[in-house]
């Protein structure tokens, strides 16, 4: 496989648009199948000699035996994508290549990943290398919607007594423009991600004709109860991966910041404030966030709801509970009538440590992308990986490809694009890592 044929790959998988649905009615299974089906002609020799157990409705799992099974990997990536939102400057699932750039929803989120990973094994393959250790590679079908397939692929390892050494998923990158004034970019390593709780909020009445509304009807009660969520943040803090992010940046900082980001453990108070001043980016690293995401109300202009909704995702930092921060959201809102319904709950993920493992991934960063600086980082959002830590200790999110500030930001926007230079090179990154298993 060269790399004409791995670009034609990515594109091929981005032009299919696997949507997944928390509803599975709404799923439109023969694009899965479609996509499972590329994914076997694209990459023949994986599917030959790698042994696969097919995982829920469209997860899959394979085994690639090495010359060990004591220590095995796992590297994982998902198949799914979220619905296309937004004016987008090429067809969202054309899988267009436009001046060096493949456009299309899942090129970043998470197909670059997958087909990163699976024209690794293939070009490895081709050369007839046997891995030091096992590697699995875990593909699954219903991540943006928290799905089962994770949970499934964790269940089938356990029932083959299958410990992995480490567990690799998406999550991290080489991210340029990361941090005001800090010009190199960072290779973020999630060594842990926050929890993904969802709740609802739902407020009753009688309804009726828009001409004669009563005060604080549904509508006025959600609108109240999201306002008072939005102005009371919960408290900040800095976790120690994050000091141990801003630690490494600092040699790379600006000469005013640089003592304060290479003492930020004794200077906790300080960086807090200059995270939460630097952004909505940075300043999601200090504290558990709470995004509005769904409304609904009335099914006309002229009528008064009868019931009025809100979706809240929160995502919980490091050392907060969920149960914490349920406390926190019913006090907030202080209102009897408004009601809160629990739609998902998980709990922010162990720490990895950063040991052999974690030195591992950060050596290979550092061959493959010599100007970036390797770090241990807080994964704002959730992966299927969080479902790895009941069997494994170290699991780790990291995507091998550079990416601007405006990529990150159209992850689950308009206009998402990987650079072909920059996959290229992640394909390189997951070659050399499974090169340099330890026997």
């Amino acid at each position: 496989m060269d790399d004409d044929a791995a670009v034609a790959a990515l594109q091929a998988l981005v032009r299919i648009p696997t949507v997944s649905d928390r509803d599975p009615a709404k799923v439109d299974e023969d694009a899965f199948d479609e996509a499972l089906a590329e994914l076997e002609r694209r990459f023949p020799l994986l599917h030959e000699h790698l042994e696969l157990t097919r995982v829920d409705t469209h997860g899959l799992l394979f085994r690639w035996a090495g010359t060990s099974d004591a220590k095995p990997v796992v590297m994982m990536a998902h198949l799914d994508v979220v619905p296309v939102e937004g004016a987008w400057q090429y067809p969202a699932f054309s899988g267009k290549v436009v001046d060096g750039t493949i456009w299309g929803r899942g090129t970043l989120d998470d197909k670059g990943s997958l087909v990163g990973i699976c024209a690794a094994v293939e070009r490895l393959l081709t050369d007839g290398f046997v891995p030091a250790q096992d590697v699995w590679l875990s593909f699954g079908c219903n991540e943006e919607v928290s799905g089962t397939s994770a949970v499934l692929a964790v269940e089938a390892l356990r029932a083959r007594g299958v410990q992995p050494w480490f567990v690799i998923d998406e999550g991290g990158a080489i991210a340029s423009e990361a941090f005001p004034g800090v010009a190199a970019p960072v290779g973020v390593i999630g060594v842990t991600e926050k929890g993904v709780t969802s709740v609802v909020l739902r407020a009753e009445g009688r309804g009726g004709h828009a001409s004669t509304p009563a005060k604080m009807g549904p509508t006025a009660r959600i609108a109240r109860a999201i306002t008072r969520i939005d102005r009371s943040p919960m408290s900040a803090s800095v976790p120690e991966p994050t000091i141990e992010l801003f630690r490494r940046m600092g040699a790379h900082a600006p000469l005013a910041l640089r003592p304060i980001m290479q003492n930020a453990g004794r200077a906790k108070r300080l960086m807090t404030r200059a995270l939460i001043a630097a952004g909505p980016e940075p300043a999601a690293m200090t504290r558990t966030t709470f995004a509005i995401t769904t409304l609904s109300g009335a099914p006309a202009l002229n009528v008064i709801a009868a019931t009025a909704t809100a979706g809240v995702n929160i995502r919980i930092m490091v050392g907060d509970t969920v149960a914490g921060v349920l406390e926190h959201v019913r006090k907030t809102v202080n209102d009897d009538q408004v009601q809160i319904d629990v739609v998902e709950q998980n709990e922010p993920s162990p720490i990895s440590p950063m040991d052999d493992a974690f030195e591992l991934i950060e050596r290979t960063i550092t061959e493959i992308f010599p100007d970036a600086v390797p770090s241990p980082y807080v994964m704002m959002a959730a992966t299927d990986s969080r479902f790895f830590a009941a069997i494994c200790p170290r699991v780790y999110r990291f995507a091998p490809f550079r990416m601007t500030k405006a990529q990150r930001e159209s992850i689950h926007s308009y206009d998402e694009h990987l650079g072909v230079d920059a996959f290229l090179d992640g394909v390189r990154w997951y070659r050399r890592l499974i090169e340099r298993l330890p026997a």
